[in-house]
């Protein structure tokens, strides 16, 4: 059985022919060009498809996009970087201009379902995936389905609240989870650091131009035994050891999948978390609890959108 994935990115559409079975068959990509309108960009969406599917039998597409996508998975409201779209049922235009079924999900969500069908979630029954990377995203697996909520706008475990006189990110309220693992907020911190410390190699390497820093590089450095990287990674550790907490407390899940960038600091930031989850998380909870890394890199998206249809029409 076939489905085509289908990723809408601010800069990319990406797409492919994806086998239940044997993963990623064929994949093309085309520029976004969303300031051309939605109009066109729902066409060169629909364009793509149909060049794949006219390769092979297909069940039908599932397409991974940003923005809150609603209970019947055809609908997304507010997507950002995608002007003119403000409530659009982009999984019917994507149907009547492609000729196939379609359903949509917000790419946070969409990681869950590749992790699910192709990647490390594949061993669990239920998980909670933390996806660490520009923000703070997630998706909640439950018994290998994905847990909407009431309205279809549950997960989004980067805008829990960890510290409300900390630091902002995109949340209305201060100190979520975001604020403390996004790239942005651990770029920042290790500046404020280097800064404070100009004989450390960090500040010999980026001190002209504190800017260019990425977590990456932070990484890099904590490998090569650079205490103040480490400490970075260390602070940002716990406080994801301190979200996890609150989502295992709440939903019960005791299997935590981390994907995105930041998640390649390994045991540079597992380690940390795990402490907190160790002397802070309720004894009851810990029976099965778990940490583990994602590694379907950069085809996660189309896979977990592929998963879709695979969910939605098998």
């Amino acid at each position: 059985m076939k489905a085509i994935g289908i990723d809408l990115g601010g800069t990319n559409i990406k797409a492919a022919i994806v086998d239940q079975d044997k993963g990623i068959v064929e994949q093309t990509s085309i520029p976004t060009e969303a300031n051309a309108g939605k109009e066109i960009l729902l066409d060169r969406i629909a364009e793509l498809a149909k060049n794949l599917a006219s390769k092979t039998e297909v069940i039908g597409i599932g397409l991974g996009l940003p923005g809150m996508v609603a209970l019947d998975q055809n609908t997304v409201m507010n997507p950002p970087n995608l002007p003119g779209w403000i409530t659009v049922k982009a999984g019917d235009e994507i149907s009547k201009r492609a000729g196939l079924q379609c359903r949509i999900e917000n790419d946070a969500n969409i990681a869950a379902l590749g992790s699910m069908y192709f990647g490390v979630g594949r061993q669990f029954q239920s998980f909670i995936m933390v996806t660490l990377g520009t923000g703070v995203g997630g998706g909640i697996i439950y018994n290998r389905r994905l847990f909407k909520g009431t309205k279809g706008m549950a997960g989004e475990v980067g805008h829990v609240i960890i510290n409300y006189d900390g630091p902002r990110s995109n949340s209305v309220t201060p100190g979520t989870a975001e604020a403390y693992l996004g790239q942005r907020f651990i770029s920042n911190y290790a500046r404020r650091l280097i800064m404070q410390n100009v004989e450390n190699e960090l500040y010999k390497e980026f001190g002209d131009n504190l800017k260019e820093l990425e977590p990456v590089d932070i990484f890099r450095s904590a490998k090569e035994g650079n205490e103040l990287a480490i400490k970075v990674l260390k602070e940002s550790g716990k406080q994801l050891g301190y979200a996890i907490i609150n989502y295992v407390h709440i939903l019960d899940i005791r299997k935590i999948v981390l994907s995105g960038g930041v998640s390649k600091s390994g045991a540079f930031l597992i380690d940390p978390a795990c402490d907190i989850v160790d002397k802070y998380m309720m004894e009851p909870f810990k029976e099965d609890f778990e940490i583990v890394q994602e590694d379907l890199g950069n085809n996660s998206a189309l896979l977990g959108a592929a998963g879709l249809a695979f969910d939605s029409f098998s």
